[in-house]
C-alpha cells in the first residue's frame, strides 16, 4: 500500500477488518480495531523481516539466549517504528476512537518478570535499530509467571493467559521444529559416546518481529513451544480413561506453560532444569542448522556465530554445543572446545552467592546424563590447567571446580558459563569490579582479560518517546527529535534548566502525567491521591535486598511524626509501591501484606488531612510501568550497597524526570556521575563499608536500642498496630531485623535514609529548584541508552559491526 496518499490507512484498515478480523467496520469494537491495526503493522513487519533475512544471509550473527523477554505491548512501538502513528491515529479517529485507547486493548506479552527480561527486550530493540544481524531465543510461555492480584492484602497468583485470544504478533514457523531429549543413559560402546534418551519433546518455533527505528531492518525473537510427540493416547481415550489419555501431552507440554515454576519441590526443580535445557537445546540446533545451510560446514562456526548467555539459565548451552559438535558431528574434543569458547559470552547479573544457579549432580544425571559427563570432562581440564598454574593449592581448585563438593554435590552453572565463554561482563562499573574481586576472583586470576564491563541501558523509544508523549513533544520542540536515535542529544537540555519558561512547561507535563497516574491508582485500588503531592515511587521485584521494607520504615516514621506534630509544614507525599514476589518467597509476600496493612491505616486516618498516602499497584509489568514512571517525582533505588548489579528502573525513572534517592550501588553511581552530586540523593553505607560492617560483627540490636524513633516504628509493626486482628502477624519481619542479623543492613542505613528524605522534602518545596534538578537528570541520561550498550557489546564482545540507518 502507498502510505503517501491522502487517506490510505483508513481504507486499508477497513479491508483488514473485513478480510482478517471478520467484522463490518461500522460494527468493529475497540478490540476488533486493535486487531485490524495490528494486522496492518504485521504485514509491513513481515515484509521487513523477509528483506532483513535476505540481506543478512551469511553474516555473522549474535544469538541472545534469555529465559525472559519482557516485551510489553507491541502495537505502539511497531507503529512508531513503521512511521504509522499519525496515519493510524487518523484512521481510528474516523472510527470515533483514540489510538491510545486502542493500544490498551492489547495484553502485555507475558514472557518475563523483572529487570532481566526487560533488559533483553530493550537490547532486541537496539539490535534492530543498529542493524545487527541478531536473534533472541526464549520460551513461548502460555501463562507467563503469574498475574498478581491483592486480596485482603495478600498476593494471589493467577495464570496470565495472555494468549487466550491469540496474538497478532507471532509468526508460527511450521517447518521449524526440533526434538529435545531427556533422561536415559549414555552408551560408550565402540569408543564413542551415544546418548540413549528416555523421553523426547518437540520444540516448535514462533517468531516475533522486533522492528528497528530509523531503519527497515528488524531483529527476531524466536520462541519455543513444547509439543508432545503424540497429542493424546487415543486408545486410552476411546477406552474412557481420559486422564491417562492426556497425561503424556501434559507431561511434556508443561515445559512451556509457566515462567519460573515454584522450585521448592523436587518436581518443580526438575521442571525448571527441563525448561532451561529445552529452550537452549532447541536454540542451538536452530543456530547450527542455519549455519550449515549458509556455510556448509562447522569449520567457520566461531567466525559466524556469537551466542550470548543472559545470566546462567542458558548455561547448559556450553555442554549442549559440545555434545552437538562432538557426538553428532564427530569433531575432536579440543577443536570443539576451542570453537565453543570463541562462540559463547556471558553476562552475570548477581553478586550474591546464594543467587548463583546450581543443580544437584543427581538431578543432572537423571535429566541430562550426557551433559553431566561433558561437564565433568570440562571440569577435569579446568582443574588440570589450574593445578599447573598453582601447584598444591587445593583450596584454589576447590573454589574453581564446576562441582561444589560441600554437602550435596552440585553443578555450578555460573562457573560453567565463565569457563565456556571468551568474555564475561558485569552490568555496571561497580558490579564488574566486585565480580573480579569476589565471586569470580579465582577465574580472574587465571584469565584477567576475559572480564569486562557493559553498563546496562534502556531504549528511549519505549521508555520516553512511547511512555511519555508529553515530555517527548516538549523535547522535540526545544532540541529536535534526534534524541530517539542518539540519546546523547539530551545534553542540549542543560542550558534550559535555567530557563524559567521551560521549567514551567516541564512541570506542567509532569503534573499532567501525575494526574493520569492518580486516576489510574484510584481506578485500580480505590484510593484517591493528590497529584500535587510528591509521588514517591518504588516499583520493582519484591526482594529483601531491594529493601522495600526500609522504605516502609520511613513511611511509618513519617506517619508517627505527623501525628505528633500535626501543625507542622509537612510536604504532602504519595508513596507508590508495585512489584511481584516469587510465589514461594514468604518474606517478600509478608512485605507486600505489610504495605497493604500500613496503607489501610494511613489512608483512612483523617488526622493526616490527606497529606500522606500509601498505595500498592497490583500486577506490575511493562504497561503499568509506562503509566507510573512518567508520573514519578522521586525514584527509590535503595538496595544494600554491593547487592544491585545495575538496575534499569533507575535509568527509566531518571529519563522521565524523577530524582533518585538511593545508595551508591549499581548504576546509581554512574547516574550520579552523569547528573552531578547536587541532583541526586545518595545515602547510606558504601559497598566496602557494608562489607566492613559485616566483617566486624554488625549489631542491629545496638542500633535499635540507641534510636528511639526506630524503636517506636518497630514496636508499632511488631505489636500489631497495623494488624490488630492478628497482632503477631509481622513479628517475624521485626525479628529478622533484630535477632536474625538484619542481613541487608536496613537499620544501619535507617538514620541516613531519614535525613536524606528530609533533604528531598526541602528541595520539593522549592519548585523551580526541583524542576532544575529534574531537567538536569533528563539531560544526563544520554549514556544510559541501550543503543550505547549494544554498540559496545557488538564491538568489544561479539565483533559485529553495527549498520544503523537505511540500507
Amino acid at each position: 500500500m502507498n502510505l503517501t496518499e491522502s487517506n490510505p490507512l483508513g481504507a486499508e484498515l477497513q479491508r483488514q477488518l473485513l478480510d482478517h478480523v471478520g467484522v463490518a467496520p461500522a460494527d468493529a469494537s475497540a478490540a476488533d480495531l486493535m486487531s485490524g491495526v495490528a494486522q496492518l503493522a504485521r504485514e509491513q513487519l513481515s515484509q521487513r523481516w523477509v528483506a532483513t533475512q535476505r540481506e543478512q544471509r551469511g553474516s555473522r550473527r549474535v544469538y541472545y539466549l534469555s529465559m525472559e523477554f519482557l516485551m510489553g505491548r507491541t502495537l505502539g512501538n511497531a507503529l512508531a517504528a513503521l512511521g504509522l502513528q499519525g496515519p493510524a491515529a487518523a484512521a481510528l479517529q474516523a472510527q470515533a476512537q483514540r489510538l491510545e485507547d486502542i493500544e490498551q486493548q492489547e495484553a502485555d506479552a507475558a514472557l518475563g518478570n523483572g529487570g532481566l527480561g526487560r533488559l533483553a527486550a530493550c537490547f532486541l530493540d537496539s539490535m534492530a535499530t543498529l542493524g545487527l544481524p541478531s536473534f533472541g531465543y526464549g520460551i513461548r510461555y502460555e501463562y507467563g509467571m503469574f498475574a498478581q492480584s491483592i486480596v485482603d492484602g495478600r498476593q494471589v497468583e493467577h495464570p496470565d493467559s495472555w494468549l487466550g485470544d491469540g496474538t497478532p504478533w507471532e509468526f508460527p514457523r511450521r517447518g521449524v521444529r526440533y526434538p529435545v531429549r531427556f533422561g536415559g543413559h549414555v552408551d560408550h560402546s565402540g569408543g564413542r559416546a551415544r546418548w540413549v534418551p528416555a523421553a523426547e519433546v518437540d520444540a516448535k518455533a514462533y517468531d516475533m518481529v522486533v522492528p528497528g527505528h530509523g531503519t527497515p531492518r528488524v531483529s527476531t525473537l524466536r520462541l519455543w513451544r513444547a509439543a508432545a510427540p503424540e497429542h493424546i493416547d487415543l486408545h486410552a481415550f476411546n477406552s474412557g480413561d481420559y486422564a491417562r489419555a492426556a497425561e503424556v501431552k501434559n507431561e511434556f507440554e508443561n515445559i512451556s506453560w509457566v515462567l519460573y515454576p515454584n522450585d521448592s519441590t523436587p518436581a518443580g526443580r526438575e521442571l525448571r532444569l527441563r525448561q532451561e535445557y529445552f529452550f537452549t537445546a532447541a536454540s542451538i540446533q536452530d543456530i547450527v542448522a542455519r549455519h550449515l545451510a549458509e556455510h556448509g560446514g562447522l569449520a567457520t562456526l566461531a567466525d559466524k556465530v556469537a551466542i550470548h548467555l543472559n545470566d546462567t539459565h542458558p548455561a547448559i548451552g556450553v555442554a549442549e554445543l559440545m555434545r552437538v559438535l562432538c557426538d553428532e558431528h564427530g569433531l575432536p574434543w579440543a577443536d570443539a572446545w576451542a570453537s565453543t569458547q570463541r562462540v559463547f559470552s556471558y553476562t552475570n547479573h548477581t553478586l550474591m552467592p546464594e543467587a548463583l544457579e546450581t543443580w544437584s549432580v543427581g538431578l543432572m544425571q537423571h535429566v541430562l546424563p550426557r551433559h553431566l559427563e561433558i561437564i565433568l570432562h570440562i571440569n577435569q581440564d579446568l582443574l588440570d590447567h589450574a593445578a599447573a598454574q598453582r601447584p598444591g593449592d587445593h583450596d584454589f581448585l576447590r573454589r574453581l571446580s564446576l562441582i561444589d563438593e560441600g554437602g550435596e554435590r552440585r553443578v555450578r552453572m555460573a562457573h560453567l558459563s565463565v569457563v565456556g565463554s571468551h568474555k564475561v561482563n558485569g552490568v555496571s562499573a561497580l558490579h564488574s569490579d566486585l565480580l573480579v574481586r569476589t565471586i569470580f576472583a579465582d577465574f580472574a586470576s587465571l584469565w584477567p582479560e576475559r572480564f569486562t564491563n557493559m553498563t546496562n541501558g534502556v531504549t528511549p523509544r519505549r521508555w520516553l518517546a512511547h511512555a511519555n508523549p508529553g515530555l517527548s513533544r516538549l523535547l522535540d520542540q526545544h532540541i529536535g527529535d534526534g534524541w530517539r536515535l542518539d540519546l546523547d542529544q539530551l545534553r542540549s537540555l542543560r542550558p534550559l534548566a535555567d530557563d524559567a519558561a521551560f521549567r514551567d512547561a516541564f512541570l506542567a507535563v509532569k503534573h499532567a502525567n501525575k494526574q493520569r497516574l492518580a486516576a489510574y491508582i484510584e481506578a485500580q485500588v480505590g484510593v484517591p491521591v493528590d497529584a500535587h503531592s510528591l509521588f514517591d515511587v518504588q516499583v520493582k521485584r519484591i526482594h529483601e535486598y531491594k529493601r522495600q521494607l526500609l522504605n516502609l520504615l520511613h513511611v511509618v516514621t513519617r506517619y508517627q511524626e505527623m501525628l505528633a506534630a500535626p501543625g507542622a509544614d509537612w510536604v504532602p507525599r504519595t508513596v507508590i509501591f508495585a512489584g511481584k514476589a516469587a510465589s514461594s518467597y514468604h518474606m517478600a509476600k509478608q512485605i507486600i501484606r505489610l504495605i497493604h496493612d500500613v496503607g489501610q491505616v494511613i489512608n483512612h486516618d483523617a488526622r493526616l488531612g490527606g497529606r500522606l498516602k500509601l498505595v500498592f499497584v497490583p500486577n506490575y509489568g511493562v504497561s503499568v510501568a509506562e503509566m507510573i514512571m512518567p508520573g514519578a517525582d522521586l525514584s527509590e533505588q535503595i538496595s544494600t550497597a554491593g547487592t544491585e548489579a545495575s538496575g534499569t528502573g533507575n535509568m527509566k525513572l531518571a529519563l522521565n524526570g524523577a530524582l533518585t534517592i538511593g545508595t551508591d550501588d549499581g548504576a546509581n553511581i554512574e547516574i550520579r556521575q552523569c547528573v552531578g552530586d547536587a541532583h541526586i540523593f545518595i545515602f547510606g553505607h558504601r559497598a566496602h563499608e557494608v562489607a566492613a560492617l559485616r566483617e566486624s560483627g554488625y549489631q542491629p540490636l545496638r542500633i535499635h536500642e540507641q534510636n528511639p524513633r526506630l524503636r517506636g516504628v518497630l514496636q508499632a509493626i511488631g505489636s500489631g498496630a497495623f494488624s490488630p486482628d492478628e497482632p503477631d502477624r509481622y513479628r517475624g519481619l521485626v525479628d529478622a531485623l533484630l535477632w536474625g542479623g538484619d542481613h541487608y543492613q536496613l537499620l544501619a542505613d535507617y538514620d541516613s535514609y531519614l535525613q536524606t528524605q528530609a533533604r528531598v522534602d526541602a528541595l520539593f518545596r522549592d519548585r523551580p529548584a526541583w524542576a532544575r534538578s529534574a531537567i538536569l537528570n533528563v539531560a544526563g541520561m544520554g549514556p544510559f541508552s541501550s543503543d550505547r550498550t549494544i554498540r559496545a557489546y557488538a564491538q568489544e564482545i561479539w565483533h559485529i559491526e553495527p549498520k544503523p540507518g537505511m540500507s
